[in-house]
């Protein structure tokens, strides 16, 4: 089998593809994987080779900071933003992907991207797989609308918002997007997280559901300078772990001394992953600043973690079993939020509401007894093999059907 595999977007969005391309090599299949051009090197340090495609990921956060339409008060010209900002760099996606596709079995895309790639795949007639790490397609499981009063609202009314949603995302993209073909082509979603988090969503959509894509055998492990960490770890009581990836939090010098007072009055060490800021990495007694770090080491020794709500970091601290605030800032984040909020895993809020007062409340919401207990409940039945089980949905759809009855008579003979 040979298998292009496409995803772009944050590094959280390409670790997961990085991770099933090394399952489908183990197996013996040739893979190309295409990442956003900043992230190509992260896959390549890592010993998987991997071509550029579309632009990089900071070009695209960039505009979404800058794009004063955002801050409107107009919902018209935030919406206009939106689609605008939906658009931006697909015509070079769709370039790169159109020079890339030739010589290929089966496309895989993640949730970033992926109407580009199934068109792409469309066009020549392949067999597409798009891997979503949250429940995005219509379904009436799942609330709507990322606040705690959604949950209230009757299924009908969610399965019709999230068919508003997929609609208005089809709008945005339709002036970029060519006519879609008329060539059938198998496809499946891979539903690539825990359906228990989302009671009932497994009943709706189709799989199938592999769990988190996480990185079991720590493979992609980048903790900066992991040894002065270790002795830092082992100098002192648990820490409360901060980390936020690539998203902007606002000043980040103002919300690093604001971690640093709400861990002083709760008489806890600040461990702070500082990737997403220009913050000088160093080791205080009591606070430690480092760059990147490997969440399954890390956060089984910390008391609590504080971070944006990315699906990774999520599964990353639901496995390790410590409980969270998930400060979200954009995208899924709010829904895990709310997710894990209402299965008493997690207090949530968003990150530009946060204030140390607020931070503190959170957080003793969070180390509560009963919400510890149910922390480490949940990482005891922790699936590992998502990304494994992955890899077995790629091959199933990547043999046709004449291939299948090949291989069937074979065995007959």
């Amino acid at each position: 089998m040979r298998a292009l595999l496409a995803f772009t977007g944050s590094r959280g969005d390409a670790q997961p593809g990085i991770l099933l391309a090394r399952a489908l090599r183990a197996r013996g299949h040739d893979v190309t994987v295409a990442l956003a051009p900043n992230l190509v090197s992260f896959a390549e340090d890592h010993g998987v080779p991997a071509v550029p495609f579309g632009r990089d990921t900071a070009d695209l956060l960039q505009a979404q900071r800058t794009d004063q339409r955002f801050a409107s008060r107009d919902p018209r010209a935030r919406l206009r933003a939106l689609f605008d900002l939906q658009r931006r760099g697909v015509p070079e996606q769709l370039h790169d992907l159109r020079a890339l596709v030739p010589d290929h079995d089966v496309v895989v895309a993640g949730m970033a991207g992926e109407e580009v790639a199934e068109s792409v795949a469309r066009e020549v007639g392949l067999p597409f797989a798009a891997v979503h790490f949250f429940p995005i397609q219509p379904n009436s499981a799942v609330p709507v609308a990322p606040v705690s009063w959604a949950a209230r609202l009757p299924g009908f009314a969610h399965r019709w918002g999230w068919t508003m949603l997929a609609r208005a995302r089809a709008a945005a993209l339709a002036p970029v997007l060519p006519a879609a073909s008329r060539v059938t082509v198998r496809s499946k979603r891979i539903q690539a997280y825990d359906p228990q988090l989302f009671p009932g969503v497994s009943d709706q959509l189709p799989g199938p559901f592999t769990g988190f894509p996480v990185d079991a055998d720590g493979f992609l492990t980048s903790t900066t300078d992991s040894t002065s960490l270790q002795q830092w770890l082992d100098a002192g009581t648990a820490p409360i772990y901060v980390g936020f990836g690539s998203m902007d939090v606002g000043d980040p010098a103002a919300f690093v001394a604001m971690l640093r007072q709400v861990c002083a009055r709760r008489g806890r060490r600040l461990l702070l992953a500082s990737g997403w800021a220009s913050i000088a990495a160093g080791f205080e007694p009591d606070v430690a600043v480092v760059g990147q770090v490997d969440h399954a080491l890390v956060l089984p020794r910390c008391v609590a973690a504080v971070h944006h709500g990315g699906a990774g970091t999520t599964a990353a601290a639901l496995r390790a079993g410590v409980p969270q605030v998930i400060c979200s800032v954009q995208a899924d984040q709010p829904y895990w939020g709310q997710a894990l909020q209402r299965l008493g895993l997690a207090a949530t809020i968003p990150a530009k509401q946060l204030t140390g007062e607020r931070l503190d409340t959170l957080l003793d919401r969070i180390t509560r007894p009963e919400v510890v207990l149910r922390s480490a409940a949940y990482a005891a039945d922790f699936a590992t093999d998502g990304v494994e089980r992955a890899a077995d949905a790629v091959e199933e759809l990547a043999i046709s059907p004449s291939t299948e009855l090949f291989h069937s008579a074979g065995r007959q003979l």
